[in-house]
């Protein structure tokens, strides 16, 4: 029996597997017990309640996890400059670079947001916008932008006129463009006016529902 080393990995040589078998197979023996959550925050309010029931979910065993914060970032708009109809990536060079790397390696991502006009924020928007790269990807490219396949779940937060379709068929596009093949059913809070949505049971329960459905590997 054949062996060789590979990474200082001691590796078994077997005929049926090639090269990049071999590396799929180290890369999940190597991160089997660490799951990567995204979290793109579309609230401008630090201490408000897509904040806090962003808190609450994080205080959740999660093994690690990145949130943006849309207002507090420093990314930009899409300009339309159009390099990635022949280009991958984005030629802006902020922020989101950052995030176009951690887009590549997470399982989950998690997009929560206040409704302002039955959408979502102005500046979550922004930050969607600039995934603008994986559709040129696919449909001028003819590229496959991310490989790994992802769970998505959305949050919303208002206390206007409960109008959620808008902002939910946004927010799934967004997951769609970020490979997210499995998408969790709808977490919301209404009536935020007059009751803070931590204190909102069927969205607390829905905070457990999503935890589960991203911890759920089969």
């Amino acid at each position: 029996m054949a062996f060789f080393k590979y990474n200082n990995f001691l590796m078994m040589n077997i005929p049926q597997y090639d090269m990049i078998d071999l590396q799929l197979i180290i890369y999940k023996i190597g991160n089997e017990a660490v799951m990567k959550t995204l979290i793109l925050n579309g609230s401008p309010r630090i201490n408000g309640d897509t904040s806090s029931l962003i808190k609450k979910f994080t205080e959740k065993k999660i093994d690690k996890y990145k949130i943006v914060d849309a207002y507090r970032c420093n990314i930009s708009a899409c300009i339309d400059c159009r390099n990635c109809w022949k280009n991958s990536g984005c030629s802006i060079n902020d922020e989101m670079q950052d995030i176009y790397k951690y887009i590549q390696e997470c399982d989950n991502i998690l997009i929560a947001s206040p409704l302002y006009f039955s959408e979502l924020t102005g500046k979550l928007l922004d930050v969607g916008s600039r995934l603008q790269t994986y559709f040129c990807a696919r449909f001028f490219r003819n590229e496959k932008p991310i490989a790994k396949s992802k769970k998505g779940a959305v949050i919303l937060v208002g206390g206007g006129d409960g109008h959620i379709d808008k902002a939910y068929s946004t927010a799934c596009t967004l997951l769609h463009h970020m490979n997210c093949s499995d998408i969790h059913e709808v977490v919301y809070s209404h009536n935020t006016n007059t009751r803070p949505a931590i204190n909102d049971k069927n969205t607390l329960m829905g905070l457990n529902s999503i935890y589960d459905f991203f911890m759920n590997n089969e």
